[in-house]
């Protein structure tokens, strides 16, 4: 059985600017404790900006000024401090920070600490701004797709995710895309590279980085879809494979540009890497840490059979979703 271990971790301050390595992470009810309390609000389309539409972002590193405390949170953000691109530092206090976002990207910016888990004006999507979002142009943009490459299968969302996904730039109470922690394996990142030496991780924004001794796969963590991770004093469950838009393609802090990596995606992983997981007990992950990995047991015939069900009325929900809002009808 393979050996698996946490390598590094990272905690990421702002959505969609380069974040802190750690030591040691929090993992509370909500995910990784103080990840992602802040974003930067795109004032001309008044929706969450994010390294996907505002690439300038990604260019940018975030730190907190101090540790946040327990009790941070929603509604309860620390400052935190920007190094921007040309090196110049800006608190989220100074009166210029917004002037200082909104010159990098190119128009009207705002920076935005995560509001209490009861205030969604900052999350709710009008009707126009989903069809805006999810234009077939605008996908292809997001994935780096080609014309001649079909849309991408919303059939990998949960109904629940794609309900969240037709209303909400972010889920209520957070700013992350989807799930709260995001764990990454260096064998995957190996397998991915043409001469196995691997890609930097960062590229690919994880929480977790795990080293896997004796893996038996090339990508060991997409098969463990539901499956239990016992992590340091924290349990996950595994949500689904990570899908990759064009963030890891992009220039960040100490990475150049590779479009090559859509490419390889493409060919090696359908576009996955990584997974998604959700928080089934609280606890610390430290650098070193053990990994457990307790793979569900496959259904019997009424848990298959209802399954089966559940994912037909699944694929019909999608099917309307994809013949309205991606295929632009």
């Amino acid at each position: 059985m393979a050996a698996i271990a946490v390598s590094r971790l990272w905690r990421y301050p702002v959505k969609s600017m380069g974040g802190t390595e750690v030591a040691a992470l929090r993992i509370d009810r909500r995910g990784v404790h103080a990840d992602r309390l802040w974003a930067v609000r795109d004032l001309d389309n008044d929706i969450t900006a994010t390294g996907r539409r505002v690439p300038a972002l990604l260019r940018c590193t975030a730190e907190y000024r101090t540790e946040p405390g327990p009790d941070a949170g929603p509604g309860n953000v620390p400052e935190v401090l920007i190094t921007f691109p040309d090196g110049v530092q800006r608190c989220s206090a100074d009166p210029d920070i917004d002037e200082h976002l909104s010159e990098l990207a190119g128009r009207p910016m705002r920076l935005t600490p995560l509001p209490e888990e009861t205030d969604t004006s900052v999350h709710r999507l009008r009707w126009r701004q989903v069809l805006a979002a999810y234009a077939p142009s605008e996908v292809r943009k997001d994935f780096g797709l080609a014309d001649s490459d079909k849309l991408i299968d919303t059939s990998i969302f949960s109904l629940k995710e794609v309900a969240t996904l037709a209303r909400f730039s972010t889920p209520p109470g957070t700013f992350v895309d989807l799930s709260p922690v995001h764990l990454l394996s260096t064998t995957s990142l190996a397998s991915l590279s043409t001469d196995g030496t691997g890609f930097d991780p960062r590229r690919f924004r994880p929480n977790v980085l795990l080293e896997i001794d004796g893996a038996t796969t090339r990508f060991p963590e997409s098969e463990w879809a539901g499956a239990r991770l016992d992590i340091g004093a924290a349990t996950l469950r595994v949500s689904g494979q990570t899908i990759r838009c064009v963030i890891p393609t992009r220039p960040q802090p100490g990475i150049e540009a590779d479009r090559s990596i859509t490419r390889l995606l493409s060919e090696r992983t359908d576009r996955f890497l990584g997974v998604y997981a959700d928080v089934a007990q609280p606890g610390v992950v430290r650098t070193g840490d053990r990994v457990e990995v307790h793979v569900i047991e496959p259904p019997g015939a009424l848990r298959r059979g209802a399954g089966t069900l559940a994912r037909r009325i699944q694929r019909g929900v999608q099917n309307v979703v994809e013949a309205t809002v991606l295929r632009g009808r």
